[in-house]
């Protein structure tokens, strides 16, 4: 191509050279160093006077060092007249800091978008960004370019069987992503969810107290006294100077009813109990203002529940028995709580739940801003802590996929594996992830696991040599081909839609 040039950095030199040997050119010269106190030094060997210039930069383990040598090249070019910066960062740094997740916390993965403005970029081009929404943080053209397609291609010739594989996620946030290669390979698709253990008690009954205890209760439009907690489970209001006792409990279909008396359901949607404000002497039900019809119905109705959940223990990140002692403390229950060795239902949990206001988040919002994987895993490793794992899908007998943008900790990939073997039944289980970040020795870990049969990543995260050689499961994708026609379709102004397309082999 002419008047272009294609720049590497120093994370990522021999993915810049397969993506100009597919180009038909070499890589641009220049001399990357660093001073005795650490400083980063550029110098471009090359005139960039109006040629589209190319900056291949990567995160790395060194990420820090690999950001500001990114900014500094792209100065340099800037200062050298170069016509066009195009940043090619097939790993965004920082890319999981895109949100705030505490009221004093940064927006890391903004400021860097602002930085990079400043130091001149004018197109950015990346791959499978964390949140898409960061695309929003630049003031330039984003392309956003996504490895599915590479995947789809590699699970059809290389998984035996594959029609009748299950593409699973490892947590509720990785679903969107889960279901769009489900949607390509036309393939089911499961969902595991990790949650801590409740400690001893009724669910329900502890979400009534939490949120009545000490507050007024409205009947008929006027407070009456605040609600005073006899029991665990039993709250009783206080009507005209006499108390009522009222209780909710949830069915085995998890559907809320009062006691000994129907659900409280009609219709299939929702119904929920006016008060009535007739002498406190009548015990009249505050059912008895339905209609007889309506409450046929309701002996009609049936809440079925998902017939393919399957649960699991998780002590210190690892499946054990149901038979296996628990925990003496648990997060859920406080200081010197007894852990219940009963698992409560998680249908009925789920549905009594929704009955009543969410914990307060953090932000004041919807709790979106969740901990991010490191935090989630070494919860996962606290041996104080014992979680409950749910799956749900049916995976018996069928090779499961299990999904994400990246890895780094280990902790859930294997929690989410044995859940899918040990309890689920499955036959063979394949980690698949565009980024290998392989934080510490989580490569080790994964390579360890009996579960997992094979860890799939690509080379937008440079990989040392040593670690690909000492892991037989890991297979490496490249990228360069992808990178490579994005670049000559963005110098040539055409369109990069194809890209996004899944060939049939």
């Amino acid at each position: 191509m002419r008047n272009t040039l294609v720049f590497s950095g120093s994370s990522c030199p021999l993915l810049t050279g397969k993506i100009c040997e597919n180009l038909g050119m070499a890589p641009a010269e220049a001399e990357l160093s660093q001073f005795s106190n650490g400083e980063t030094s550029v110098r471009i060997l090359t005139s960039v006077r109006e040629k589209d210039v190319f900056v291949v930069q990567s995160g790395s383990p060194k990420i820090n060092d690999t950001i500001m040598e990114l900014l500094i090249m792209i100065s340099a070019c800037k200062g050298g007249s170069a016509n066009k910066i195009t940043a090619v960062l097939p790993y965004f740094p920082y890319n999981r800091q895109s949100k705030k997740k505490s009221h004093r916390g940064a927006i890391t993965a903004r400021m860097l978008s602002n930085l990079m403005h400043v130091a001149g970029v004018k197109h950015v081009i990346t791959v499978d960004l964390h949140a898409s929404q960061m695309q929003g943080f630049f003031k330039c053209p984003v392309d956003n370019l996504h490895a599915e397609p590479l995947i789809a291609r590699w699970v059809r010739l290389n998984i035996p069987h594959w029609k009748e594989a299950v593409v699973v996620s490892k947590n509720a946030g990785g679903t969107k992503r889960v279901t769009s290669l489900a949607d390509a390979l036309k393939l089911n698709f499961g969902i595991v969810t990790t949650d801590r253990k409740r400690a001893t008690g009724n669910m329900t009954a502890s979400m009534i107290m939490n949120h009545l205890d000490g507050f007024p209760a409205v009947i008929n439009g006027r407070p009456s006294q605040p609600a005073r907690v006899l029991s665990e489970d039993t709250v009783v209001q206080e009507v005209n100077g006499s108390a009522r006792p009222s209780r909710t409990i949830a069915d085995s279909q998890g559907s809320p009813r009062r006691a000994n008396g129907p659900p409280l359901r009609t219709n299939g949607l929702s119904r929920t109990p006016r008060l009535n404000a007739r002498h406190p002497s009548s015990q009249a039900s505050p059912f008895d203002d339905m209609p007889e019809e309506e409450d046929a119905e309701t002996q009609d109705y049936t809440d079925e529940r998902a017939q393919v959940v399957t649960q699991g223990r998780l002590v210190q990140g690892h499946i054990v028995p149901d038979d296996y002692p628990s925990a003496p403390q648990s997060e859920a229950g406080g200081e010197g709580s007894s852990q219940n060795t009963e698992v409560e239902d998680p249908m009925t949990m789920s549905h009594a739940s929704s009955f009543f206001a969410p914990e307060p988040h953090a932000l004041g919002g919807s709790g979106d801003a969740e901990a991010s994987s490191d935090e989630e895993d070494e919860k996962l490793q606290d041996p104080k802590l014992e979680h409950m794992i749910t799956l749900v899908g049916d995976v018996k007998d069928r090779p499961v996929l299990i999904v994400d943008d990246m890895i780094d900790k280990a902790g859930s990939w294997i929690a989410a594996a044995e859940t899918v073997v040990k309890r689920g039944h499955a036959k063979k289980v394949y980690c698949i992830a565009t980024h290998g970040v392989f934080g510490g020795d989580s490569l080790e870990q994964l390579q360890a696991c009996e579960c997992i049969d094979q860890i799939i990543v690509t080379n937008s995260f440079p990989i040392s040599e040593r670690k690909a050689k000492s892991a037989s499961k890991l297979v490496i994708l490249d990228l360069s081909y992808l990178l490579s026609e994005a670049i000559r379709r963005n110098h040539y102004g055409e369109s990069i839609s194809p890209l996004f397309a899944h060939i049939a082999d």
